[in-house]
């Protein structure tokens, strides 16, 4: 959180001098001078994007994604020129003396009237808006292989969105006027929330306190019908006079926990299905400790999904079940269906799979994540490779790590509301939810990447090592 005295010390505009920058990756001139050099040689990183600093955590990636890559002469004048245009007409409004602009800037985050009220924010926010344009339009004009193209666009996009003037104490109009108002309360409470979420190494999205699991979450009866190391078997209870003899089983990530598919009443898959008719069982996974640290992918299979519907078939006293998996626990079970078909059984009478992968040739945004470097590093750090013990990986790692996915509606939203305003996130209860986090096995975790993420075999039954 950046605070300052700059922006906020006067509203009153001196019309005989522009508004100024100062110099740094948004100055017009340095980001001329390096497009420039850019034209005159066809290497845009190897001078380095103007001002832009390391990423952190992203340091690797950018590194191996920023290294000698070009964008055709023709094109970076394009994106030149529109910037010129853009920047120009937008200079000569400010120094005609737009004290009050009218104009609403075209993003949620500059929607505020404080931007508008301001002809000094509002320009701040509109020569932002502009240069980020023009970055994430020389991103995406980078000559390169796919996986480096979308590489270098993300590593651009994180950095842009982090700059935004919102992001900041003093350049945040709207911020800057809850303090004043708030007496400086707003500020206290800020600092009040950033640590509090230092302690817990996450961004709070939710008010926490507001659910409890059993109280207003998760409150579909059921008991526990069977337990092992890695999981315990849900049973709910029947409302409906006749229930259908074959049972539905639902597995859901073990990523997260259990309790996506059953929500608050109005929005539960599982009460759903009981006022239906449905015997439902669910697997709610253990969330691993220190002594779970070693267990693999194909321990996940046998010992957790392949008895689950084992149990559930016992408990049921039916042949064939229903099957519904969500998320990686539909990969999950997927794997587990075919490990048993490969032995001669065929206990699903059906299955459904929700925002489940099987073939993982298109995994969207995660795969600037994956490739052998980085793969080959988690084996060695989680995965017990080259004699190094067996780790966790973290719940809040990976729930960070999605978070980065969307960083403005994930991250800096809840910065700038949270830190900057000193608000109070509203109670929401999938994102209760998404907070949740659960550890991955370390060696399950590496399995799963390399596998399916990276070299997608999943999809080739023979490949399927568990059984």
């Amino acid at each position: 959180m950046a605070t300052g005295k700059g922006a906020a010390a006067s509203t009153k505009e001196d019309k005989s001098q522009p508004f100024s920058f100062a110099s740094g990756p948004f100055d017009p001139a340095t980001w001329l001078e390096w497009s420039r050099q850019a034209q005159a040689n066809g290497a845009t990183t190897q001078q380095g994007m103007p001002g832009m600093p390391v990423i952190p955590g992203f340091e690797a990636l950018q590194g191996s994604a920023m290294a000698g890559v070009k964008i055709a002469p023709d094109q970076l004048a394009d994106i030149q020129q529109r910037y010129m245009k853009d920047f120009t007409a937008l200079w000569r409004s400010m120094a005609e003396g737009g004290a009050n602009p009218a104009t609403a800037l075209a993003d949620r985050r500059f929607s505020g009237d404080a931007w508008r009220s301001s002809a000094a924010f509002h320009y701040a926010a509109a020569f932002y808006l502009i240069n980020a344009r023009a970055m994430n339009e020389l991103a995406g004009a980078v000559e390169a292989d796919a996986k480096t193209r979308q590489r270098i666009r993300f590593a651009i996009s994180q950095w842009v969105d982090a700059m935004s003037p919102a992001n900041f104490l003093a350049t945040n109009p709207e911020a800057q006027k809850k303090l004043i108002d708030s007496g400086g309360e707003s500020l206290r409470a800020g600092v009040r929330n950033m640590l509090d979420d230092l302690g817990r190494g996450k961004i709070s999205q939710t008010d926490e306190s507001a659910f409890e699991v059993g109280r207003n979450v998760a409150v579909t009866e059921g008991a526990v019908v069977y337990e092992n190391a890695y999981f315990q078997l849900l049973q709910y209870k029947p409302v409906t006079d006749k229930v259908f003899a074959r049972p539905l089983l639902l597995v859901p990530p073990c990523i997260n926990k259990y309790y996506i598919l059953d929500l608050q009443p109005q929005t539960s898959l599982v009460s759903y299905m009981v006022e239906q008719g449905h015997t439902v069982y669910m697997v709610s996974w253990r969330n691993p400790d220190a002594s779970m640290a070693e267990l693999s992918w194909d321990d996940y299979i046998e010992h957790a999904a392949i008895r689950a519907i084992e149990v559930t078939r016992e408990i049921s006293g039916q042949d064939q079940i229903n099957v519904l998996g969500f998320c990686v626990g539909g990969t999950i079970v997927s794997t587990a269906l075919a490990v048993l078909a490969k032995r001669g059984e065929r206990p699903a009478a059906s299955l459904t799979l929700l925002t489940t992968l099987l073939d993982f040739a298109d995994t969207g945004v995660l795969d600037v994540f994956v490739d052998e470097a980085h793969v080959k590093l988690r084996e060695n750090t989680l995965g017990g490779a080259a004699g190094t013990p067996c780790a966790l990986l973290r719940g809040v790692e990976l729930a960070n790590t999605f978070s980065f996915l969307r960083p403005n509606d994930l991250v800096w939203n809840y910065v700038v509301d949270n830190y900057l305003k000193g608000n109070t996130p509203v109670p929401f209860d999938l994102l209760f939810w998404n907070g949740d986090a659960t550890n991955l096995p370390g060696p399950w975790y590496c399995w799963y990447l390399r596998h399916t993420y990276l070299q997608n075999e999943l999809k080739v039954s023979s490949r399927c090592r568990a059984g």
